[in-house]
Formats: structure tokens, C-alpha cells, sequence
């Protein structure tokens, strides 16, 4: 749970600044002013630019962050006259004036001598928000390891063409996340380029089960020692990482692909279906040392392997039909922890940015805000102060989107 007691008064601002913090902000304003009269002087001054400030800087930010609520196809849709216009939070700022702040934006503007990080322009933003998540928030002892839901938004794919979905480019990096599977808050990020020649990049890494080795090794670097339990996917589980990972302190739940999963050194006899037909709820166990490959029959085969329950311990899964169907408690465990984080995925997922640059840096960006606003969310949740107001997800964007455009209504919108 939250580390830090909010008192009752707190804002969605007061939450949301736990992880985007004034400082953040000041940075941004820096930073952009920079880039701006580097631009300038290099392709020509532009007379309509006035050096940005911090309160600009913020509504430049709720104006964004209110497409997560709104899912309008482009921000400027709000100062059109269509459907999605919004002439409330319009006035604060002129059209043009946002198109500017957006044409200069930057966290990052001049590249130093040393960086060799692909993600240079946002890593200092990365890692602060990283700082966040650590300070405010101790996870649960389980956690999952998976890429979230944050696909293009379904309503508008459902209305697409095919020419139209072939037309929008394929994002160039992928995001991988830690998350506490008891209450969805996601403890750390990872951005794992899809185009690079750097020793991450794919040309370094042919095959993807080294790759998603990688990735898995790079989120738990903050969690040794703690005694956490990981579940993971076919794409991560694997014999040999989970033998590195009980090394310092971490112990794990996977789900076994034969397809997807890195195989080796585990015994090909619970590899493969046996020909004789079996019920459900019927299960196979081989063990080495702490470790227990199980293969648990279900209307088909699952095998997972684990360190975290012992293959003796039993549990069940409840099916709406068929009743309770006997399994190993690791198979009860697994089931229970993915489909929280489905649940998640159902419920935030749709508060993502809708704002689709076509820069990297900043695709990844606007995806680490909506991840910092989801959290905290959650964390409002948490505290007392949810108790006086009890906002739901979406007049708690709209909250935050006030609060940082500066107008001053108070009252909770239905």
C-alpha cells in the first residue's frame, strides 16, 4: 500500500504530483524554451513564440491528458465545433498557442557527448517518475510481469477500414511492466526498442526468449532480496532464469509454452501429451531441487513451472459450469493473479492518452503519464481521502484536467 499518509483535502493534483512533481514540470518548461531557440536559430526565427511557462506548461498538459477521458481522435478536436469540442477548458489557451508548445516540446534538448541510450530524450523523465513509484508505494509480495493493454482505442479500430488500420504505423518500441497483482499499481516500466543495433536492440537479440530474458531481468533489478513471488508468461518462463532469480532472493510462477517459452534443460517426457486419454483436474509433477514442472490437464495441457508453492499443496479452480476442477495450489495462484491484472487492463486501459505522435520518445511519453495518472488513481483509492469525495476513474482525469488548466470549480462533476 501507499507509503505516505494524503490528507483528506487531497487533490487529484496532490497524487498525481507524488510522480510529476513541479520540478518535473519546471524541467519541461526548461527544457522546451531550449529546444525552441535552438530550433529558431537554426531554420529561422519564428515571431509568434513566446518562451512557455510553468502554467502554460501544466495546461498543455491537462489539454492532453483530457483526450484519456474524452478519446477524441486529436487533441484539437477541442477547439473545433464538432463532437468532441470542449469549450469549457478551450478558452484557457488559443489553438495556435498549444500547437506551438507542441511543435517545440522537450524534456531533453540537446543530446551530450556520452549518451548512447536511444531514449536519451526521455530517460531523465523515466527514471524520475521511476523515483516516484518506488517512494510512494510498497507492492504486495506477488507481482506479474507482462505487457499492459495499450492498444489504439478499440471503439475507433471497430470503425476502421483495413486500409485505414494498414495506413497507422506499428508503434517501434514495446512496454513491459512490474505490477502488484493485489491492487494494479504499476511498480516499474521498461521500453524495449524493436529497431536498434545497441547491445538491447533485436539485431543483438535474434531470438525472442533471450530478449524477453532481458526485459524481465531489467524489472526485477530493484527486487532482490525481498522474497517477491513473480508470475510471468509463455514469452518469459524459463528454467534458467528462474534458477537466476531464486539465486538473489526471487522466486517465481510461470505459465510453460512449448511454443513460446525456452525449454531447455527441462525433461521432454513433460513436454509432451501423453495418448492416453485423461479427465480434468488430473496433473503430472517432476521435480529438481526446489523447482516443480507441472502438467495440469483442463480440456487441454498446461504446464507451469515454479519455485514459489509446493507441488503437493492442492487448490482449485472454479468454473462456472463445471464446478470446482482440482489443481496445485501454483495453478490456483496463477489463474488468480492474471485475471486481476486482465481486470486492470479492462478498467484502465481505456484511460490511456489518445494524443498518437510520431515521434518514439514521445508515444512513450504520453504512455508513461497515463501509467503515472492510473497510479494514482490508485493510490487516491487508497487513502482516506476517497472516503470524502469517492471519484471514479473518469471525474478523476476530469478533476486533475481542471486542476491543472487552473480553473477553479471544486464541486465533483457527474
Amino acid at each position: 500500500g501507499p507509503t505516505r499518509k494524503m490528507p483528506l483535502t487531497a487533490s487529484a493534483m496532490d497524487f498525481f504530483q507524488l510522480f510529476v512533481p513541479d520540478n518535473v514540470l519546471k524541467n519541461m518548461v526548461v527544457q522546451t524554451n531550449m529546444y525552441a531557440k535552438k530550433y529558431q536559430e537554426r531554420f529561422g526565427s519564428d515571431d509568434a513564440w513566446i518562451d512557455v511557462t510553468l502554467t502554460e506548461m501544466k495546461a498543455f498538459l491537462g489539454y492532453m491528458i483530457s483526450t484519456s477521458i474524452h478519446h477524441c481522435e486529436s487533441v484539437l478536436s477541442i477547439w473545433s465545433s464538432g463532437f468532441y469540442s470542449n469549450k469549457s477548458i478551450a478558452l484557457i489557451m488559443t489553438q495556435s498557442r498549444f500547437e506551438k508548445i507542441l511543435k517545440y516540446f522537450h524534456i531533453v534538448a540537446f543530446r551530450s557527448s556520452q549518451t548512447t541510450h536511444s531514449l536519451y530524450k526521455i530517460q531523465p523523465f523515466l527514471d524520475s517518475l521511476q523515483n516516484g513509484f518506488d517512494s510512494a508505494f510498497r507492492p504486495s509480495q506477488a507481482q506479474v510481469l507482462h505487457e499492459p493493454l495499450i492498444d489504439e482505442d478499440p471503439v475507433f479500430i471497430a470503425t476502421c477500414t483495413e486500409r485505414e488500420l494498414r495506413k497507422r504505423k506499428k508503434r517501434k518500441f514495446s512496454l513491459w511492466v512490474r505490477q502488484c497483482s493485489s491492487t494494479g499499481f504499476i511498480c516499474q516500466i521498461y521500453v524495449h526498442l524493436k529497431e536498434g543495433s545497441g547491445a538491447d536492440g533485436l539485431d543483438a537479440l535474434k531470438n525472442k526468449p533471450q530478449l524477453h530474458s532481458m526485459v524481465a531481468k531489467s524489472l526485477c533489478q530493484n527486487a532482490s532480496g525481498k522474497n517477491y513471488i513473480i508470475f510471468t508468461g509463455p514469452s518469459i518462463t524459463s528454467l534458467n532464469l528462474f534458477e537466476e532469480f531464486e539465486k538473489q532472493g526471487i522466486y517465481c510462477c510461470g505459465l510453460l509454452s512449448t511454443r513460446k517459452s525456452d525449454c531447455t534443460g527441462l525433461p521432454p517426457s513433460m513436454l509432451n501429451n501423453s495418448a492416453t486419454p485423461q479427465s480434468r483436474g488430473q496433473y503430472r509433477i517432476r521435480m529438481k531441487g526446489n523447482m516443480s514442472l507441472i502438467c495440469w490437464y483442463n480440456k487441454g495441457h498446461f504446464r507451469f513451472l515454479t519455485n514459489a508453492y509446493s507441488p503437493v499443496q492442492q487448490g482449485v479452480i472454479i468454473k462456472r459450469k463445471s464446478g470446482e476442477i482440482p489443481c496445485p495450489l501454483a495453478v490456483e495462484a496463477f489463474a488468480a493473479h492474471l485475471s486481476y491484472i486482465c481486470k486492470y487492463d479492462d478498467k484502465y486501459s481505456k484511460y490511456f492518452i489518445s494524443h498518437k505522435p510520431n515521434k518514439t520518445w514521445q508515444q512513450v511519453f504520453w504512455f508513461a503519464i497515463s501509467i503515472a495518472i492510473n497510479n494514482a488513481y490508485i493510490l487516491y483509492k487508497m487513502s482516506e481521502a476517497y472516503h470524502v469525495t469517492r471519484y471514479s476513474r473518469a471525474q478523476f482525469g476530469e478533476r486533475l484536467v481542471k486542476e491543472l488548466l487552473g480553473l477553479e470549480d471544486t464541486s465533483p462533476t457527474h
